[in-house]
């Protein structure tokens, strides 16, 4: 090893190498995207010079440009570059496995256990836990993403009164914020000096979409599509899209087990989102979890290897971070106005309160991280129910 260079790609692992490392890193990479792409750096460039740094980092600015979970875009990304599209699948396919049979495995037990004190006791505590997380969520992705940055700050503020105000998320107001910062930031030539508010009247409404569908696999693999299209800046703003869907408009899940999903994808290694697949379980059983898996992750997938190529020769297109800067604020507001309307569910005593409190503490004062809250939470939960 000494004799290359840091940085250096070395040309001798096989395809198959790479589907052991992202299956493993799929078994044990808690602490969230960030530290899940700082392992692939320490790993994959630092340590084995599987990839360059250059290739890692073309993965990452790919991420934060297209919607999706930035974890399971580069572990997409690194299998594109070895495979094209049937790569990226296999390497995914490696990284999601191991969560997807964990939470499978605990949604089996948590249908079949549910109504016993002692489950009823645990998430009594997660539930105030997960909001300390969901809060705190949204103001990090506000303040990395907004800086100082008026329009943005507007653009978040607007978002969490809707959210809050109507106790749901409206999807097409993530595109209305990336085209009225695009339009602000980085007009397209045919807009330059025209009313950055007409441009939005004649846009906005054409992606509007309603998805009809005869059955329920149907309708959950609708939504789940639907739902992975719209995950920008943080794998915790689908919970927005996820509670108006699933709660409200479906009605498939209670608001209880919703945050109990939620706190299943904190709590498992690998993506936030999959929370699809308990919620897929709790909703139609294992196929209900395959269908919602295979919909929230199939635009992630598709983002990656459809505009890949495209991506790594238009990087720096001031339109595409004006436009994913914009819908990112409008993440922000809208992951902070929801914790508003779960957190009239969900913290409804004093103990939940201080709960609550105490993993808003952990996590602002301490850094503890969230798998750990959740613990603690459930803990919690069992001495004060």
């Amino acid at each position: 090893m000494a004799d290359h260079p840091a940085g250096e790609q070395q040309p001798s692992p096989s395809f198959t190498d790479f589907l052991r490392y992202f299956l493993q890193l799929g078994t044990f990479g808690f602490g969230g995207p960030i530290a899940t792409v700082g392992y692939m750096q320490r790993d994959l460039v630092n340590e084995r010079r599987w990839l360059t740094e250059e290739e890692l980092l073309d993965g990452i600015a790919l991420g934060q440009t297209m919607p999706g979970p930035l974890a399971a875009q580069v572990v997409m990304w690194v299998g594109f570059l070895r495979a094209r599209a049937l790569g990226a699948l296999a390497t995914a396919t490696a990284f999601i496995l191991p969560s997807f049979l964990v939470v499978l495995a605990v949604a089996y037990f948590y249908v079949g256990y549910q109504g016993l004190s002692w489950v009823q006791a645990l998430f009594y505590g997660i539930a105030p836990g997960v909001m300390a997380i969901i809060a705190l969520a949204a103001y990090r992705l506000a303040r990395t993403t907004n800086k100082g940055d008026r329009l943005l700050w507007a653009v978040s503020l607007v978002m969490f009164v809707v959210t809050a105000a109507t106790a749901s998320e409206i999807a097409v107001l993530f595109v209305a914020a990336g085209l009225l910062v695009m339009a602000v930031e980085a007009p397209p030539r045919f807009l330059r000096g025209k009313s950055a508010g007409f441009a939005l009247a004649i846009t906005v409404p054409g992606f509007i979409l309603s998805a009809a569908s005869p059955g329920t696999m149907v309708a959950l693999f609708l939504f789940f599509l639907k739902a992975g299209a719209f995950i920008f800046g943080s794998g915790l703003a689908i919970v927005p899209f996820l509670r108006s869907g699933v709660v409200e408009q479906h009605q498939w899940l209670t608001e209880q087990q919703f945050l109990d999903a939620v706190a299943m994808g904190l709590i498992t290694p690998g993506p936030v989102v999959i929370t699809a697949t308990f919620i897929g379980y709790l909703v139609g059983g294992f196929v209900g979890a395959l269908v919602a898996t295979v919909g929230i992750f199939l635009p992630i997938y598709l983002g990656v290897v459809i505009p890949g190529p495209w991506f790594v020769r238009h990087r720096n297109n001031a339109q595409i971070h004006a436009f994913v800067r914009g819908a990112t604020a409008a993440a922000a507001g809208a992951i902070a106005g929801v914790t508003v309307v779960l957190a009239r569910q969900s913290i409804d005593d004093v103990p939940r309160g201080l709960i609550a409190a105490g993993a808003f503490v952990l996590i602002w004062r301490f850094k503890v991280k969230e798998p750990y809250i959740v613990g603690l939470a459930a803990v919690a939960g069992l001495v004060l129910f």
